[in-house]
């Protein structure tokens, strides 16, 4: 069981947010870096800009866990503008935060730094363990998202702090009841009767439950040998289409229009978001978690789903 202060960069998002009642629920000190000074509805606010050095660094000493999940988010449109400030978001603050572990006199013991499984390669084949391989970025269609995640590891591999454990998130998506998350839009738009299939709906989803995210990172911060990288995802990742009917079953809706690739190109223009997002196949396993025998408590979409319906209803 942790003991001791978290600290959470980018704290303030939606896992963010998930952590932060996570611990605190805990009676954990958690601590949030962010640029917003309304950001502590769990854990206590520390302003910082994500690239400068300042008061906020006197927190991380001593702590028992850095998390870093600073970053803009990619749920826009890839112009040039938003793309330096997704790039520069995770490049910059993993820079500094490096250089302020540096300088502690009592430095964290594990410092956590967020990735993406959207690095991995677009596959409808073999699952990717931690070994898979990585996406061929720029000429693929998703180039922009792997060279993101490719940078951000490699920043964060680059800095130097001898006493600090590190371990790489390379998380799918994350379905909570928390708002702000992915699952909030799937449902709406499933209660909607918008429902259906995504482009052919043969294309994977790797998922994880809140809950297991959140106990995978505790498991994590706990284990003296755990480092390097690690899949944060739930063993049976399946296809779009399926993901969708499930949905439709738990929430009692019989039918669901398909969203057409087509619709989809139109869709995401007018919400100022990317294609990408949605019909890249992500088949991501969590060889090392099960290997060190980590257990899930929600290894299959059906149980996480009755089991996130149910805490809505409590509501």
């Amino acid at each position: 069981m942790v003991n001791g202060k978290i600290v959470i960069a980018g704290g303030s998002g939606f896992l963010g947010k998930t952590l932060g009642k996570w611990f605190t629920d805990q009676e954990r000190e958690v601590v949030v870096l962010s640029r917003r000074p309304d950001s502590g509805e769990y854990g206590r606010a520390t302003m910082w800009d994500g690239m400068s050095l300042g008061a906020w660094t006197d927190e991380l000493e001593g702590a028992s866990a850095l998390i870093n999940l600073a970053g803009r988010s990619v749920d826009c449109r890839y112009t040039a503008r938003n793309r330096k400030a997704i790039m520069d978001s995770r490049i910059l603050s993993t820079r500094v935060l490096g250089e302020a572990v540096g300088n502690c006199s009592s430095p964290p013991a594990v410092w956590l730094n967020s990735s993406t499984a959207t690095i991995y390669k677009h596959t409808y084949g073999d699952p990717h363990g931690e070994d898979g391989t990585i996406g061929a970025a720029p000429e693929a269609k998703d180039g922009f998202s792997i060279e993101v995640a490719t940078a951000w590891e490699e920043e964060f591999e680059k800095a130097q702090t001898p006493e600090t454990r590190k371990v790489v998130l390379r998380c799918a998506m994350v379905f909570g009841n928390e708002p702000g998350g992915v699952y909030e839009i799937l449902t709406r738009l499933t209660r909607l009767g918008l429902g259906g299939k995504m482009a052919e709906g043969q294309q994977y989803v790797s998922w994880i439950h809140a809950e297991d995210f959140c106990r995978a990172i505790e498991w994590l911060i706990d284990k003296p040998n755990a480092e390097g990288i690690y899949n944060i995802s739930a063993p049976n990742p399946l296809r779009n289409a399926e993901m969708m009917k499930i949905l439709r079953r738990t929430l009692g809706m019989p039918v669901g229009l398909p969203a057409y690739r087509w619709m989809l190109e139109i869709g995401t223009f007018f919400m100022r978001t990317e294609t990408e997002l949605v019909i890249k196949s992500r088949r991501v396993i969590p060889e090392r978690l099960l290997g060190e025998d980590f257990s899930f408590l929600f290894p299959s979409l059906e149980l996480a789903v009755e089991n996130l319906e149910k805490g809505t209803a409590s509501r």
